[in-house]
């Protein structure tokens, strides 16, 4: 049996080859992530997988299990070591070889295997490894089973077991691919720039959307390990002004932005203007709300607040309810309230029957938002950008605050803004409608502004976005006459300088 995991090793020594090295900061929320080396070792690894697999077994879910790496320098030894911990345990894994995250989801349901196991770090910079785990298709471990499963791995609980087996499962790409693409057919051409920023993706996305019936351009879809031009995310500043500069170049329609693990997609139109990925949520939650009466949509408190205002959901019977961020979160809220789809504004989608099975994958993404395009024959995606309602939304602000204190503080905050609402009280002249506080308190005004102070989930920082129907000035006007100042009288909050 290995030994009891420890937290204070260091690489180049003895003990780092025998003892497993597991650093708890690598427990988040919804998965785990540490950086090889320096804060777990393959030991550490097998470690994880021998506790994943005890805990399978301590729930009572069927110990069978899809396990599939990412393309990164060290991605298959890390899965090579995280199997060895879950046949130690006596489960049976099921190797399904390079793959994306929603490709190792759709095995879960492919393979009737209840587990996954995926090894990715997702868009991290190299160096960096993790596993997004679940027991519960279509769904991934949250904060309940991560807190358990890290007091498994650390407290040296895990139960080896006999009966472990290993199969090489082939085909499940092909699978994988002709499922998703048997419900996008294109009926008219689009140009599509297949942006993957050298990932994973990259041997996945250009054969899809192909199938689909798009033209494609392919851009960093080379699988190259050392990342040479920027790391694959489709949310920083880096890979969105390559992808507008080959829209401009091609002519095309648009362009779709991959990340590492393909679960997330990012969008930028034919004007080559980015679309926030909860407005790109809004035009898909109005085209799917004319074909399906009384949809029922989810999105995270960071997102939009035009859902709750936009009057073609309102015409069209659709409901929106705005639940915690974090994928698995939104994940687990869509499939809970059997909602049609689910948004994220960090550009993960999740779409229930007969879009999708539930989870987020960022190729399905990118076919609804071409046949939402196809189903809008003479419309450019920024027309149908320009047909939204008008709101002005701060990029997300994070001031440093301690991970000890920051969860304390946006309470007393959260408590403030509750008291402040029911006495009737208002923010710059607009009363307070609604505190929603599933997350943090994200304040909603009467004019359908708002202000949203939370928690980071992985990263000791708070976090804050406000948004204004009024005007870019208003907005910055909520942040720097209601926010910042609220925030300052913290001393426990960062230095907190930046303007909007």
């Amino acid at each position: 049996m290995l030994a009891t995991p420890r937290a204070d090793l260091h690489a180049n020594s003895a003990e780092f080859e025998t003892i497993p090295f597991v650093k708890p900061t690598g427990f988040r929320e919804y998965d785990a992530r540490w950086v090889l080396e320096k804060e777990i070792n393959r030991l550490g690894i097998q470690a994880l997988g021998l506790g994943l697999g005890t805990y399978i077994h301590e729930i009572g879910v069927k110990p069978r299990i899809v396990v599939g790496h990412d393309f990164r320098s060290y991605s298959l030894s890390v899965k090579q070591a995280l199997i060895l911990g879950l046949l130690q345990s006596g489960c049976e894994v099921l190797d399904i070889g390079l793959a994306l995250s929603p490709m190792a989801y759709f095995a879960q349901f492919d393979l009737e295997a209840p587990c996954v196991a995926m090894v990715t770090a997702s868009h991290n910079e190299n160096g960096w490894t993790g596993v997004k785990m679940g027991a519960n298709p279509p769904l991934t471990f949250a904060l309940d089973e991560m807190t358990r499963l890290k007091e498994i791995v650390l407290g040296g609980k895990s139960q080896p077991r006999p009966g472990g087996s290993l199969t090489q499962v082939d085909g499940v790409r092909e699978r994988y691919l002709a499922d998703l693409t048997s419900k996008v057919k294109l009926s008219r051409p689009l140009k599509v720039v297949a942006a993957c920023g050298n990932g994973t993706a990259g041997a996945f996305a250009p054969d899809a959307l192909r199938a689909m019936g798009a033209e494609v351009i392919e851009m960093d879809c080379e699988l190259d390990n050392t990342f040479p031009k920027y790391n694959p995310n489709p949310e920083d500043h880096a890979m969105l002004v390559e992808m507008a500069k080959a829209v401009r170049a091609h002519g095309a329609d648009l362009a779709l932005g991959f990340d590492g693990d393909g679960d997330r997609c990012g969008v930028v139109d034919d004007e080559g203007e980015e679309i926030f990925a909860d407005k790109i949520g809004l035009m898909l939650a109005r085209d799917l709300s004319g074909l399906h009466d009384n949809a029922k949509f989810v999105v995270d408190v960071k997102s939009t607040g035009l859902y709750a205002t936009d009057p073609v959901l309102q015409a069209n019977g659709a409901s929106t309810v705005y639940w915690k961020t974090g994928h698995s979160y939104i994940k687990r809220k869509t499939a809970e309230l059997g909602a049609l789809a689910g948004f994220e504004k960090s550009g993960h989608f999740f779409f229930n029957a007969p879009v999708g099975r539930g989870y987020d994958d960022g190729l399905v993404a990118g076919g609804a938002v071409l046949a939402m395009l196809d189903r809008n024959p003479g419309r450019k995606l920024s027309d149908l950008k320009k047909a939204l309602p008008v709101a002005f939304t701060s990029l997300t602000m994070s001031p440093h605050c301690d991970d000890e204190t920051k969860y304390r503080i946006v309470d007393e905050v959260s408590r403030e803004y509750q008291a402040l609402g029911a006495a009737g009280g208002s923010i710059l002249g607009r009363k307070i409608v609604d505190v929603i506080t599933v997350n943090g308190a994200r304040v909603a005004l009467e004019d359908g502004s708002w202000v949203l102070v939370r928690a980071s989930s992985n990263k000791p920082e708070l976090v804050v976005v406000v948004e204004s129907t009024a005007s870019e000035d208003d907005m910055r006007a909520l942040f720097r006459d209601e926010v910042k100042p609220r925030l300052a009288a913290w001393p426990e909050v960062g230095a907190y300088n930046q303007e909007i």
